[in-house]
């Protein structure tokens, strides 16, 4: 009897169910499943699963304590309607859908619904106002949209022909979601192919101009098996992940690699970040496993977590490199070792700390099962133990995005010489541990020495008054460049002399000489939308300032700190 698409996928999830703490042989051991005939994730896994099911699948609560749970037999359901609505409205294979809304059952919903018409997801953040929706509208292709009544008037102007779909409505112009409830349900079967196109995403800009970056069929619904091992995700697991729709994190912890593990997507909706309300809902709710980027993680180490984890098992964190000093902390308090894992739009994870095996102070781990990362030196295009993060394309991953949309050129630069180029730098040490340096374009030298700025930002963040930084290069007319540092304060430390001579002494103390950070400057960060942070354009204001001109007046230099004489009291530290 043949195999079914549902069949061969659970084994392939089921083998790394069982070897979820054996990293060595769920690496010797896993192959990624094949499909040789139609496969769509919605049907052939999630409503494979879901059907009669009446675990929770979709957990969320409001910032007002109102909250609701949906079985993964109603979002089956649900999804089937929203189907049968779009279907209707014209939207088939291939169709490109601009999908528009916050953490709300209806997003859940769309996703499954495109996904079970062979059409395209489009997700979108609804912080974009209209020059940015233009711009994905024109390069995305759409020609759909799902929107909240409260951001349908940034489309108002737009001239593009969309379908339109509304939530929270009435609104002119917009057909109200509520006609979903009258809809038959229909039951779908298999529509598309493996290598046919499921989701494109705007990559978060940090260095340029945002890519289109577009996923099959597989490399996210399949791709992602290797994200439910890296968080050692298992079935019936409450699973609470911190992003927002619109980016990629939000598909690889808020959709994919949840309920390949048949756990619960748990979301906790806030306009305002409360670290002490978020740490009261873990513990209530009984979360057992937690992801969130290393802003927030920094955030909840400056708030009390002295009432211990919960039912917590697992904690991860991605998005940027996750500093070592936070690491401790959380160990600690919670008796939890955050593992750190790497990844990108263009991927699923790539490198990360998996579940039982020892964290290396400072390593994001190793490659993932079924992902042949290496590392590749610049000059030679050979593997080396320092280099950029590579994926081997003579072994090419299921997780790799099909490509970026409309660009040629920047797909060519990015499948060069027989590898997949992350533009990350990273070494392994002998054991094959994993440490990131930096990305290509940050890394820079100083009196010819290689500077990577997170290493030197893992350093600041260890002093109290420091709640963020970001190291650049800062021209110098003896060093060509010096390390510069932009840092965000503590709550209750001043941005004088003596704050700053504190972070630099402490820094000097613990950075090699030719490491130094020379200048600090205290000023907010900028961030993409994503709010990773965008060093290019701290890198050009410092390009950009005149040599010789007076520095700004929250810069202090290290040289001229030390010809001082300090004050008797630090003024800086908070009473």
């Amino acid at each position: 009897m043949p195999t079914t698409a549902t069949e061969t996928y659970l084994r392939a999830r089921d083998l790394l169910l069982r070897h979820r703490t054996d990293h060595a042989r769920a690496v010797a051991e896993f192959e990624w499943p094949a499909f040789p005939g139609p496969f769509t994730w919605a049907i052939d896994w999630f409503d494979a699963r879901a059907r009669g099911n009446p675990a929770p699948a979709l957990w969320i609560v409001e910032e007002d304590g109102s909250e609701a749970v949906y079985s993964f037999d109603e979002m089956a359901a649900r999804s089937d309607r929203l189907a049968d609505l779009l279907a209707a409205d014209g939207v088939g294979r291939g169709d490109r859908v601009l999908l528009m809304l916050g953490n709300q059952v209806e997003l859940w919903d769309a996703v499954l619904a495109i996904a079970k018409l062979g059409a395209v997801i489009m997700p979108t953040t609804t912080a974009l106002q209209t020059a940015d929706l233009a711009d994905r509208i024109e390069r995305g292709r759409a020609r759909y949209v799902i929107a909240n009544a409260a951001d349908t008037a940034k489309f108002t102007p737009l001239t593009a022909e969309l379908g339109k779909l509304v939530v929270g409505g009435p609104v002119d112009g917009w057909r109200p979601y509520t006609d979903v409830a009258s809809m038959p349900g229909t039951v779908r079967t298999a529509v598309t192919l493996p290598e046919d196109p499921l989701l494109v995403y705007f990559t978060s800009g940090t260095t340029s101009r945002p890519k289109l970056v577009e996923h099959s069929q597989v490399s996210y619904p399949v791709g992602h098996l290797s994200t439910m091992y890296w968080i050692g995700l298992q079935p019936g697991d409450v699973h609470l992940n911190i992003s927002s729709p619109g980016w990629a994190k939000h598909a690889w912890s808020n959709v994919f690699a949840p309920w390949i593990a048949e756990a619960t997507v748990f979301v906790h909706n806030y306009r305002r970040f409360d670290a002490a309300a978020l740490l009261g809902h873990i513990r209530r709710c009984g979360v057992t496993s937690f992801c969130a980027p290393p802003t927030v993680w920094r955030m909840l180490i400056q708030a009390d977590l002295s009432g211990g984890p919960g039912d917590l098992r697992e904690v991860v964190a991605a998005g940027e490199p996750l500093n070592p000093e936070v690491i401790e902390q959380v160990r600690e308090q919670w008796g939890l070792t955050i593992r750190d894992g790497f990844g990108q739009t263009e991927t699923s994870v790539q490198i990360a700390n998996t579940p039982g095996q020892d964290v290396v102070p400072g390593s994001m781990g190793r490659p993932l099962p079924g992902v042949p990362a290496v590392l590749v030196d610049p000059l030679t295009g050979e593997p080396a133990d320092e280099g950029e993060i590579c994926l081997d394309l003579s072994a090419r991953p299921v997780g790799l995005m099909t490509g970026y949309t409309d660009d040629a050129q920047r797909h060519a630069e990015a499948m060069a010489g027989g590898y997949y180029h992350t533009g990350d730098v990273a070494r392994r040490d002998s054991a094959g541990h994993i440490t990131y340096i930096g990305r290509m374009d940050d890394v820079f030298k100083s009196s010819d020495y290689k500077i990577s700025p997170f290493e030197l930002e893992s350093v600041l963040i260890e002093h109290p008054a420091v709640a963020e930084a970001a190291v650049v290069p800062a021209p110098d007319p003896v060093r060509l460049a010096v390390p510069k540092a932009f840092v965000v304060l503590a709550e209750g430390w001043s941005p004088d002399e003596e704050t700053a001579r504190s972070i630099l002494a402490h820094a000097r103390e613990r950075l090699a000489p030719f490491q130094r950070v020379r200048r600090i400057e205290f000023a907010e960060l900028p961030k993409t939308i994503s709010g990773k942070i965008r060093r290019v354009d701290l890198r050009t204001l410092e390009a950009q300032r005149s040599e010789g001109a007076a520095p700004p007046a929250t810069e202090w230099r290290d040289d001229d700190l030390r010809d001082r004489t300090p004050s008797a009291v630090p003024t800086g530290a908070p009473s």
